[in-house]
């Protein structure tokens, strides 16, 4: 339709505060609103022009909340040059007070989620697992509470979701032989990182039954046992490259690998 736009909703936190306000105003324009796209926990320049680059292939606005002063004036500026309108929904109100009272402000997101502290943590853990699902974008790595790596169907995501309902931010990265782990995984301590390993049999009956669930043939190359010992294979010596703790979820629960997993993170944070 002509005159739609699409809001970009963009935070350095979990952007909450930004998108009620773009669907309160969204909802005065009722067709005119072609999409509102939340993009949460924006951490770095590159963020903003991955952001960016989307916006400017679409006609577009975007509505933000971003307190770091240099990554808020670079979206601003950014924006401007290729001729997307902003709209800075704290910045303004920071700014009066700051006038006002002469005080310097914190410029640390998501302060207002202590209000309700525990509430708050759980969604940004969600959100974050979420987006940093199955290697999606491994920078995530530097800044998730816990990495989780390993093959295909050793539980990554569900522990993730699970862990993220106990307030940790959980990411992970599969292991596949063809392709190099990401470089983030060497950047951070290896503490941070767990590794999922199998037994190959069970690994084997799992895929088979996944492969059944989306109806496929159950010879297909990602059951066949040779290709699972590659790939473990590979995994072992990745984790073994990096150092990190190694969990067998061959006969675990998500449940109880998940509070191998919390356990492990209390001791190694003492």
């Amino acid at each position: 339709m002509e005159g739609q736009v699409t809001i970009y909703v963009v935070s350095d936190s979990i952007g909450e505060t930004a998108e009620q306000v773009a669907l309160a105003a969204g909802s005065q324009f009722n067709s005119h609103i072609k999409d509102i796209k939340r993009i949460p926990f924006i951490i770095d320049k590159d963020h903003i022009n991955e952001v960016l680059e989307r916006a400017s292939k679409e006609n577009s606005i975007i509505v933000f909340t971003m307190v770091v002063p240099e990554l808020r004036n670079y979206l601003i500026e950014e924006a401007r040059i290729r001729n997307i309108p902003t709209i800075d929904v704290m910045g303004p109100v920071m700014d009066a007070i700051i006038l006002k009272t002469g005080a310097n402000p914190r410029y640390e997101p998501g302060l207002v989620r202590k209000l309700n502290e525990k509430y708050f943590k759980r969604i940004e853990a969600v959100e974050f697992a979420v987006k940093y699902d199955d290697g999606k974008d491994p920078r995530g790595a530097k800044i998730a509470d816990v990495v989780l790596i390993g093959v295909s169907r050793t539980s990554k995501t569900p522990l993730c979701m699970y862990l993220a309902h106990k307030n940790i931010k959980a990411a992970n990265i599969p292991l596949v032989p063809e392709i190099d782990p990401p470089k983030e995984l060497f950047e951070i301590p290896s503490y941070k990182i767990i590794g999922l390993t199998i037994n190959p049999l069970k690994l084997n009956e799992i895929r088979k039954e996944r492969l059944k669930a989306l109806g496929l043939g159950v010879s297909a190359n990602y059951a066949n046992m040779e290709r699972i010992l590659q790939e473990l294979d590979f995994a072992e010596k990745v984790m073994k490259k990096l150092g990190c703790k190694i969990i067998d979820v061959s006969n675990k629960a998500v449940e109880e690998t998940a509070s191998i997993i919390m356990e492990y993170l209390k001791e190694v944070s003492q």
